[in-house]
Order: structure tokens, then C-alpha cells, then sequence
């Protein structure tokens, strides 16, 4: 029995696609960036899983059926011969296994074959040569219409004004070749400019993606060659589809006629050497020359993946890997006040679980009331949240786009006096933190612990409100790094212990030495 949409699930998918159409608007037409791409992909990611349960929920005009952008009209439109459509995303290794999977039900002899290569973070361009000479050269646009970008293009030195004539690849020069690329600034040029800016007093550019499409979408040419970009190719077409049998030929003839590559692509085999590739880029894209955030994985026969076809506006013989992002997005289930050792309390949120940085996040610190009334997060709240130094959770910011009705905005003082109302709390002049007052030190460490062990941090076996009372009042734990001093000797001389119970808890606790640091810091 299908089921049916609720009416918040179905108001979630509608308050996605704004979001997402606004900023897709922003990063692709007027180069603008309101959010990172990253915050962007776990977006849409949402919203594809939405419209994958509810597929009566999907629409023409969701931005999971359609290539972004629009063209600009200071330049003249051209339509692509074949359209520039985007790729799907996949995020783990059960994503590719599933990809793999749906492509071995609709063509049951594909190959096992891939070409694997870094995902450039530029701007899609097509660079239309007419027997061996540049004739014409069209950024992607919206996929369909792109824009006629030949008298920048022309200024890049990496841009070959004629292909190589090479022995076994003349047919080349002959006829219609197009070759696809993304148009980029490496890090070093990037940082370079950058320099000079900031020694001129002027405005430094935000990043080298949104610099370098900015650059090719300049008037004046001579402005653009005033800039470091490079070409890096990543495809090529064919009226006669045997001239390029498969993707691994693609890259041979891109090389031999003179067109740049990344020189980071690989022909693997199965799943295992995809995720080999992908791993082993992840260990050296910080040391690579252009930014990038994944790989692309393409079945590597032309003609199976021509056979594959489309579904929706993806096609189904190619993904694109994404990288564990620094950040994502989640929402607030919850806003809960811990109390420390020292009777200081912090508020936490607790979130849907979401993968950021390649570790699941549940729990972030909101630090102190101020931080609260600051991103104003409530519950039921979308947030964007990031890895500090790759390691702590924080929350970065609130969309209140996507705000529930009926939210209430957070009282402090008001959850302080319904989480704890035996406690009494006050915030001391100057500082920024409310704790509890007239509360003795054994108290504080009881309460401490008892969070410290709960499920929610290291989930500590055994080690419940009655044992933590015992430890305590013994004197065996004046603050949290005393229990991983204890010992069962210790325990065995309290009334509660016996020598299974004493050896169980000992157990618990030094299995619990090496927690995760999200748990840890939550504890």
C-alpha cells in the first residue's frame, strides 16, 4: 500500500525547492553565492530522498529534473548540439553498488568498466573545433542554451586555436569536434591575485570558481586575458559515435590533439576500484593544482552508456562521487541544557543524524544563551552546520526559509526552570554562561557523570544514577578523569560491588577510553 504524503512533508518539498531554485539562480546566473555548494548538495539530497519515497510529489520544474542556470543575454545564445546535462550525486559506497546495480537491470551486459576523474569545481564550457580550428566556444548555461564565450576563450593559453595533427587521429581534423571541459584558476595563481589585491587595498575575490566565471563572462577580452585561467578537458563528441568507442579513448585523443587534462583519470574495474580511486583522491586533492570536490565515474563503453539513456535529467552510465562535506544540513529535533562538573550550563542541540566530514553528527554545543538569541535556532529548525577545524560540530546559521510555523523562540531562563526545576540558576556579572547556584562540588560531579555516561554521550554500561551515586559519595570520583582511574580493588570495598559487578564496570569504562570526539565533547 503506497503512502500517501503528509501535509508537512509535502510543505517541506515545496519550501526545498525555493531554496534551492534561489540559490541556483544566484550561483549560476549572476555568480553570486548565497550558501556553499556543499549546503546546496545536501539540500538537494533531501529533496531527492523526498521525492524518491513520494514520486507523486516530483514536478517539471524541481530542481532535481533540470540543469541550472539561465544564459545571460549580454552575450549572444547558442543551443547545444547535445545538452550539457548534470549528473546525479552519490555520496557512499552503497550509492555507487545501487548506481551499478539499476544500471545492470536496463542493460544487462554492461561492462564492468569505468573512467574515473577529479571533479573540477569551474565553470562547464564546450569548445567547438571545425575541421581542427576553433570555431566557436559556449558555456553550459541552463544545459540547453549556453552562452557564446569564443572571444574570452580564445585569450586562454591552455586553449589549443588548432588541434594537434597527430598520426592516427587526423579524422579529427575533419568534420565537427567538440570538446567539453571546465574552465578553472589554480590555487597558486588564485592565491597570487589575491596578494596583489590585498597589497592595492582592494576587495579580495572570494574563490576561485566564482573568479573564474566571473572572468569569462567579462565584456572585454583583454580583461580576461589579464587573468590566469586554464581549460581542463573532460570529454569530447563525435558525429560518428565509433570515432570515440569509449571514455578512456576520449582522454588518449584529448592529450594527443593538445587539449589540457587533469592527469588525475583512471580506467578501474568494479566497485572496489572505484572506491580505491576515490579514496587515494581524497588523500591528495589539497595537494592538487584546482579545487575539487569528488570524482566523476563514467562507464567507460560509449555505447552502453548511450544505450543507458537518460532518467529524468541525469544520465543513468555516469555519477558524480561527492566528498564528505564540511558542512550540511539537518534539523533541530531538540534543545537540551547539560550541566558541567563546574555547574556551568550549556545548551546542545540535537539533530536528525547527518553525515559531515565523513563522521554522522547528532549533537553540537550552542555554547551559552547569548550564541541562542544570536542565530535565534529554535526547534524544528533547518540548520547549516560545520566542522570547526574538521573536528567540532557547530551550527553555522539557521534557514529561515525553511522554519516551521508555530516555532517559538528559545527563553533561557524559561528552560533552565523546566530541564532542572529542583535547581536554582544565575548568571554572574560579565560573563556569559548561567550556573547553578549553592550547588556543592559532589552534586555537580554526580550530574556530570550521569550525562557523561548517558547513551547520548559514551554510553557507559553499568555505570547508572545508583553507581554514580556510590563512586561519588566515596570519594573514589572528584571529577570526570577520575573514573578512568578506578579500579576494581576500589569498587570492591562499597557495599553495591561483587567481584562480577566490580570487573563488569571496570570493563565498561575502558572500553569507553577511545569514544568518538563528537560524543566525547558532548559528554
Amino acid at each position: 500500500m503506497t503512502t500517501l504524503p503528509s501535509p508537512d512533508v509535502i510543505k517541506r518539498v515545496a519550501d526545498l525547492r525555493k531554496i534551492i531554485d534561489d540559490y541556483r539562480y544566484n550561483y549560476h546566473v549572476l555568480d553570486q553565492s548565497t550558501m556553499s555548494e556543499a549546503v546546496a548538495d545536501s539540500l538537494k539530497h533531501e529533496l531527492s530522498q523526498l521525492e524518491e519515497k513520494y514520486p507523486e510529489l516530483i514536478t517539471p520544474d524541481s530542481p532535481t529534473q533540470r540543469v541550472a542556470g539561465k544564459a545571460l543575454d549580454k552575450f549572444e545564445k547558442v543551443t547545444h548540439k547535445v545538452p550539457m546535462i548534470s549528473l546525479a550525486d552519490v555520496f557512499d559506497r552503497s550509492e555507487v553498488e545501487a548506481w551499478v546495480g539499476r544500471m545492470k537491470k536496463v542493460v544487462s551486459d554492461a561492462e564492468d568498466e569505468y573512467l574515473c576523474d577529479i571533479k573540477m569545481d569551474g565553470l562547464a564550457c564546450s569548445l567547438i573545433y571545425q575541421d581542427g580550428v576553433l570555431a566557436q566556444a559556449v558555456t553550459r548555461g541552463d544545459s540547453k542554451v549556453g552562452e557564446d564565450v569564443t572571444a574570452n576563450v580564445r585569450t586562454i593559453q591552455s586553449v589549443p586555436l588548432k588541434l594537434r595533427d597527430v598520426a592516427g587521429f587526423d579524422k579529427f581534423l575533419q568534420g565537427r569536434t567538440e570538446v567539453r571541459g571546465e574552465i578553472v584558476m589554480f590555487k597558486d595563481k588564485f592565491d597570487e591575485l589575491n596578494k596583489q589585491r590585498q597589497a592595492d587595498g582592494e576587495v579580495l575575490f572570494k574563490n576561485p570558481r566564482n573568479l573564474a566565471a566571473g572572468t569569462i563572462r567579462q565584456l572585454d577580452p583583454s580583461l580576461v586575458a589579464e587573468r590566469p585561467l586554464e581549460f581542463i578537458g573532460y570529454d569530447m563528441l563525435r558525429d560518428d559515435p565509433a570515432d570515440l568507442p569509449t571514455v578512456e579513448a576520449v582522454y588518449k585523443a584529448m592529450t594527443q590533439l593538445g587539449v589540457s587534462t587533469s592527469r588525475q583519470s583512471k580506467k578501474v574495474h568494479g566497485v572496489d576500484e572505484i572506491m580505491s580511486y576515490v579514496d587515494h583522491l581524497g588523500q591528495v586533492r589539497d595537494d592538487l593544482q584546482f579545487n575539487t570536490d569528488g570524482a566523476v565515474i563514467k562507464l567507460n563503453n560509449r555505447s552502453q552508456y548511450e544505450r543507458l539513456g537518460v532518467v529524468g535529467k541525469t544520465p543513468r552510465g555516469a555519477v558524480a562521487y561527492k566528498f564528505p562535506a564540511e558542512e550540511a544540513t539537518t534539523v533541530v529535533e531538540d534543545i537540551v541544557i547539560s550541566i558541567g562538573r563546574t555547574g556551568a550550563a550549556t545548551p546542545v542541540a540535537v539533530f536528525q543524524p547527518v553525515q559531515v566530514a565523513g563522521t554522522t553528527v547528532q549533537h553540537a554545543s550552542l555554547h551559552n544563551a547569548d550564541e541562542i538569541a544570536r542565530l535565534d535556532v529554535r526547534r524544528g529548525d533547518t540548520v547549516i552546520i560545520y566542522k570547526a577545524g574538521d573536528i567540532i560540530p557547530q551550527v553555522q546559521t539557521v534557514l529561515v526559509e525553511l522554519r516551521p510555523s508555530g516555532t517559538a523562540k528559545i527563553d533561557y531562563e524559561q528552560e533552565l526552570a523546566r530541564q532542572y526545576p529542583e535547581l536554582e540558576f544565575v548568571r554572574p556579572e560579565g560573563e556569559a554562561v548561567y550556573r547553578v547556584k549553592g550547588l556543592s562540588g559532589p552534586l555537580i560531579v554526580k550530574r556530570g557523570l550521569r550525562h557523561f555516561a548517558s547513551k547520548g554521550a559514551l554510553d557507559i554500561d553499568t555505570l547508572g544514577e545508583k553507581n554514580v551515586e556510590a563512586i561519588v559519595d566515596a570519594g573514589l570520583v572528584r571529577d570526570l578523569a577520575d573514573v578512568y582511574k578506578l579500579k576494581k580493588d576500589d569498587l570492591l570495598k562499597l557495599e553495591r560491588f561483587a567481584d562480577i559487578s566490580a570487573q563488569k564496570l571496570v570493563d565498561a569504562i575502558a572500553d569507553k577510553k577511545r569514544p568518538p570526539l563528537e560524543k566525547f565533547v558532548f559528554g
